[in-house]
């Protein structure tokens, strides 16, 4: 049995009205990433310095050195870059969520203040800000218990969005398993909010993004001034506010740094996009705490009997008798099945393959189009 553990269909062609408050055509959210003083240094106890995201072309990093200059530039994000983003957002009403890495935010106790004092939301970036994809599964499941534990203590309250960015395979489940997390944002998979079950838990996943996100300040291609960035977004938003007003209300997330769109000459495009978006009626710029309250009540979890995870008796006693031959349903189960056959169309998918596999005494008469018509009522009565 081969069974593939990537979701391809998602909503597929009927995508759920997300019903955002006040009836919005579109939720604007703004996240802003905390790293500052989490990041990889000697000072820390790591190995090396820091090597991502900063304005020093082609980094690498330097083992068993400190860097002095990119220690600085993560200092510029904490020291200048976080108040005048303080100021823009405070100053123009847009509440923020706060990706936060736990040691920086017990290294920023001002900030910490100032963000609290804001009401915006403080989510968990993990313990550091640091590549978990080595990272023994045991190791980064006590990293995960350490970055609530120092997040509760620092903000006196815990987390309850999680965001890791450098994750490992075994990150979400081991977040899923946590089992404290209202939402966890390590995917980018859709333009809305969604569900994925981790054993006994039903945990929902906000999308994050790596495209509206001042990231590419530092990156290859990338934006190289605010008008760049200001650009892309205004599209982006525009887009997804034009399907907003067809019927398909989206979610666009906006992506941000301290010590990137902090700077000067890269903030004022963040400020005119704010302007556009302040011109429209039927905007809603929450916090991403707010996303999962509202999508958690709107559009609760249900959960039903998946074929993909079927064993071969409970496969072939539901489906074959819905076909003409059971053989079809026995030999279906042993396909490369995942979620993309975990509804009517896609189920019909393999089994008109395995149709197509018979030899011509097996077929008999029977063709695909005839097989369609008796099979697919049947299926769209048992599957979503």
């Amino acid at each position: 049995m081969i069974r593939y553990p990537r979701n391809l269909r998602g909503y597929g062609p009927n995508a759920p009205d997300p019903q955002w408050p006040g009836g919005a055509r579109i939720a604007v959210q703004f996240v802003l990433n905390y790293e500052e003083g989490g990041e990889n240094c000697l000072l820390h106890g790591d190995a090396a310095s820091e090597a991502f995201l900063s304005d020093i072309p082609g980094a690498t990093p330097w083992p068993g050195q400190r860097h002095w200059n990119m220690e600085s530039i993560y200092d510029y994000g904490a020291r200048a870059g976080f108040w005048r983003l303080h100021r823009l957002f405070t100053g123009m009403g847009v509440p923020l969520t706060i990706y936060g890495v736990a040691s920086a935010l017990a290294r920023s106790p001002e900030q910490v203040a100032a963000m609290q004092e804001a009401d915006w939301e403080i989510a968990s970036h993990g313990l550091k800000w640091v590549d978990h994809k080595d990272m023994p599964e045991a190791e980064e499941r006590a990293a995960i218990a350490e970055a609530v534990r120092l997040h509760t203590e620092v903000t006196g309250t815990r987390p309850r969005g999680w965001y890791t960015g450098r994750c490992s395979v075994n990150t979400v489940r081991l977040v899923a398993q946590e089992g404290g997390f209202d939402y966890i944002s390590d995917c980018y998979d859709d333009d809305l909010p969604h569900w994925m079950e981790f054993g006994s838990r039903d945990q929902l996943m906000i999308p994050y993004t790596l495209e509206c996100n001042d990231m590419r300040f530092a990156a290859s291609p990338g934006w190289v001034t605010g008008r760049d960035f200001e650009s892309y977004l205004t599209d982006t938003f525009d887009t997804l506010y034009a399907e907003g007003q067809a019927g398909a209300p989206r979610m666009m997330t906006v992506g941000l740094h301290c010590r990137l769109i902090g700077r000067p000459g890269k903030i004022a495009g963040l400020r005119r996009f704010i302007d556009h978006v302040q011109r429209h009626t039927d905007v809603w710029c929450p916090r991403r705490i707010d996303i999962a309250d509202h999508w958690a009540a709107t559009h609760p979890h249900r959960r039903f009997e998946r074929p993909s995870q079927m064993d071969r008796a409970r496969f072939v006693e539901v489906f074959g008798p819905l076909l003409p031959a059971p053989w079809i349903a026995d030999r279906a189960w042993q396909m490369e099945l995942g979620p993309a056959h975990d509804s009517a169309v896609g189920l019909l998918n393999a089994f008109s393959r395995i149709l197509r596999q018979a030899t011509p005494s097996e077929r008999g008469d029977l063709t695909c189009a005839a097989l369609e018509a008796q099979t697919l009522p049947r299926l769209q009565a048992l599957l979503p």
